[in-house]
């Protein structure tokens, strides 16, 4: 596998060594002491699957203490990946930066915590498939503005399919005070 530092500190891109001939493809999709020597060493207790359609924006979500690290991949489909800086004392604080994650490439993407995440499904379907470091909490879950002005991120949809829950998310400003030091 190669594994890559992105433009902000913290996330890393994984390319796996996929092997494939006329029966199909094979590749790991983890293994912990390859991740670990390549910086993400997480230890990861739950593995999430989600289905969505052509245009669905599900973002940016994000766990307070302790925070939730994640390693997303595409298992059917193509999206538009983003994750956001949202580390008050990070030089980086409030940029973005986008990934695009398909199931022929099968780049994985490592998000540290101290990032919101979210994606846009590029293709009619897309299972994302994803591990994390920390259980589930409704208490401490949260989320950035989709649509955040000061973050203007080009979501590549005109018409976006958004929950309910995600359209009421504040923008990061009017949270920024309330984020842990990560």
């Amino acid at each position: 596998m190669k594994a890559t530092r992105t433009r902000l500190s913290g996330p890393i891109l994984i390319e796996p060594a996929v092997f494939a001939d006329d029966r199909g493809f094979f590749f790991e999709s983890f293994r912990a002491d390859r991740y670990r020597e390549a910086g993400i060493d997480a230890e990861f207790v739950q593995d999430n699957h989600s289905r969505s359609t052509r245009g669905t924006i599900r973002a940016l979500h994000f766990q307070h203490h302790p925070g939730q690290p994640k390693l997303v991949r595409v298992a059917r489909g193509r999206v538009w990946d983003v994750v956001v800086d949202i580390r008050r004392r990070s030089p980086t604080f409030g940029e973005w930066e986008p990934f695009e994650l398909d199931d022929e490439r099968h780049v994985q993407l490592y998000v540290p915590v101290g990032f919101a995440h979210g994606f846009c499904v590029l293709s009619g379907e897309a299972d994302f498939v994803y591990k994390v470091g920390s259980y589930y909490d409704p208490a401490v879950e949260s989320g950035i503005a989709w649509d955040d002005p000061a973050l203007a991120i080009p979501w590549p949809v005109t018409e976006p399919n958004v929950s309910p829950r995600d359209r009421a998310n504040p923008t990061l400003n009017q949270i920024r005070d309330a984020l842990p030091d990560w």
